[in-house]
């Protein structure tokens, strides 16, 4: 008897836990309804940006559609984490959606190093168009080894070298300056084949950094470069489009999988409408902030001719052809495919 009763027992504390155990991996996501929540978003640039405006664009749209049972907390300026941990929070799920440089992600995928290739895109609509195809939606899915689902790219654009020396012109006046890049070996290759020294800085101490002399320059977009100001601590700027800042919009696959289909349709929504204010915003934004440099007139601007652009793609000729091996050469194909 004592044996039957305890056999009863056991069996009915597996099904229990069992059944807890079923509630919290996937029950919320069966669930009727709009579910109750808070969502995170951080990044780290300014809030006259096109990450930025995005994100609002999100924010509102899904705190509408959801009647407000879903918050939707938007940080910027690194208020919540920086470049050195947002991707670590965002995998421990201590934030829903981080917007990060791609240049951050490419020890997790040499794919990430497309918008550094010198000179790959025309403009953001190819570069919109590499990320939306086969071949850029590939890269995404390889984040999910780490539980993180890349969901779409939104552009800043094509990045421009200021610094406090001297006019950038020529491959050669690049030789002995120390330019801050948002990391990874494919940027301290060309700046090596350009004679030039480079380190990674956290966006939010850029401006210290150059203020007092740590480096002499920066790359950067018309929008990052006018919205943290950085023509007070920089003599010259040239424009040079020679790489892209492009963001990923990453989300945590288990946050995402506990959704059900209501409450994900809103958001994955609300991802579309930040992905079009951010896109068409991009191009208007760093039209303006370069009008906004102008007037300002605090910075010498230089703008490259087709025959200066040349001589540098001629410098770079071999760190192309070796990083197009690296991520690889149907993917480079399809790249090059969009600005024909």
């Amino acid at each position: 008897m004592k044996k039957w009763y305890l056999a009863l027992l056991t069996l009915v504390l597996v099904f229990s836990l069992a059944a807890c155990s079923s509630g919290e991996s996937g029950g919320s996501g069966d669930a009727d309804g709009v579910q109750e929540l808070t969502i995170k978003i951080s990044h780290v640039v300014a809030e006259n940006t096109p990450k930025h405006q995005g994100a609002l664009s999100m924010k509102e749209y899904i705190e509408k559609e959801s009647d407000g049972k879903i918050k939707v907390q938007v940080y910027p300026n690194s208020q919540l984490f920086g470049d050195k941990d947002e991707y670590q929070n965002l995998v421990a799920n201590n934030v829903q959606f981080i917007i990060p440089d791609m240049s951050k992600l490419v020890g997790n995928d040499p794919g990430f190093n497309i918008p550094a290739m010198p000179f790959l895109f025309k403009d953001d609509e190819a570069a919109n168009a590499f990320w939306d195809g086969e071949k850029g939606q590939e890269i995404f899915k390889r984040l999910e080894k780490d539980g993180v689902l890349g969901l779409s790219m939104w552009p800043n654009g094509a990045k421009h070298i200021t610094n406090e020396k001297k006019a950038i012109k020529t491959p050669d006046d690049l030789k002995g300056l120390k330019i801050r890049t948002q990391g990874g070996q494919l940027l301290e290759a060309i700046y090596g084949d350009l004679g030039a020294g480079s380190t990674s800085i956290p966006f939010g101490e850029l401006y210290t950094a150059l203020q007092q002399g740590t480096v002499d320059g920066q790359e950067n977009t018309y929008s990052n470069i006018e919205s943290k100001k950085f023509d007070e601590v920089q003599k010259y700027m040239t424009i040079m489009g020679h790489t892209r800042v492009d963001y990923a919009l990453l989300t945590n696959t288990k946050f995402w999988d506990g959704l059900n289909d209501e409450t994900r349709k809103i958001i994955e929504k609300g991802v579309e409408e930040g992905t079009k204010v951010a896109r068409d915003s991009a191009m208007d934004l760093n039209d303006d902030a370069l009008k906004t440099l102008k007037d300002r007139g605090q910075v010498e601007i230089h703008e490259l001719s087709e025959s200066e652009i040349d001589a540098f793609k001629k410098k770079l000729e071999p760190v192309y052809k070796e990083w197009a091996e690296k991520i690889g050469a149907d993917i480079i194909k399809d790249a090059e495919s969009k600005s024909e």
